[in-house]
């Protein structure tokens, strides 16, 4: 018994750097073009921690953009979340794990003691499970509660595979372009009613919608 959970866990540590091996050589291939990205560099040379959001789907490439930025990421506890979470370490984040199903209390307190440390936050606002698209409060409440600004970026691929899964998972080809689309930088009262808060968030839901539609049309 001892022996096989070995051989699982080697496999499964083979398999984790084979995989960030390949995501890793396919994202140094890809053209990126930002616009409107002066408005997070100018946080980053602030200093000024903040809140990044884009949608589950095409997450691949926002996670490499903003790789050593000093992110703290929350992903999901699932096997594919650990897969995710070996990449992210080695692209210089720290890594929560949780959701807003399972552990997601616990993950965003400390996302929350990461953001008074001074870690920016990167959050896919549709994860884990959907539905697609569609923002969850985790984004808006963690720049709400940790009041630093939280930033929205649409993603566009010119040429990608496109995965079946629920999130219609996007890699992009090798030697294609990506277009990551900033909004202007978004302060939350943290004084709102929760009624309040719930149009924020039905604001940035639209908000981010549109800046992935703009990405695709300049694709």
């Amino acid at each position: 018994m001892k022996i096989k959970i070995i051989k699982q866990k080697l496999l499964q540590n083979l398999g984790n750097i084979f995989l960030h091996s390949i995501v890793n050589a396919l994202c140094k291939t890809v053209k990126i073009k930002k616009i409107n990205s002066n408005k997070v560099e100018n946080l980053l040379n602030l200093n000024q921690n903040f809140v990044l959001a884009f949608w589950h789907g095409t997450m691949l490439m926002p996670w490499f953009v903003h790789k050593n930025q000093n992110f703290s990421a929350l992903v999901s506890l699932s096997k594919d979340g650990s897969l995710l979470a070996n990449t992210l370490i080695k692209w210089g984040y720290k890594v929560e794990r949780g959701s807003s199903h399972i552990g997601g209390k616990e993950a965003l307190n400390t996302l929350l003691e990461n953001s008074r440390n001074k870690f920016s936050v990167a959050i896919t606002p549709d994860g884990p499970t959907g539905p697609p698209k569609q923002m969850k409060a985790g984004a808006v409440i963690t720049a709400q509660r940790a009041n630093i600004p939280l930033i929205l970026c649409g993603v566009a691929h010119k040429k990608k595979y496109v995965f079946n899964s629920w999130d219609k998972f996007e890699v992009p080809k090798f030697f294609s372009e990506v277009v990551l689309k900033y909004s202007e930088p978004i302060y939350i009262d943290a004084e709102l009613t929760r009624e309040d808060t719930s149009i924020i968030i039905n604001n940035c839901d639209v908000l981010l919608n549109q800046l992935q539609k703009d990405a695709q049309e300049i694709s």
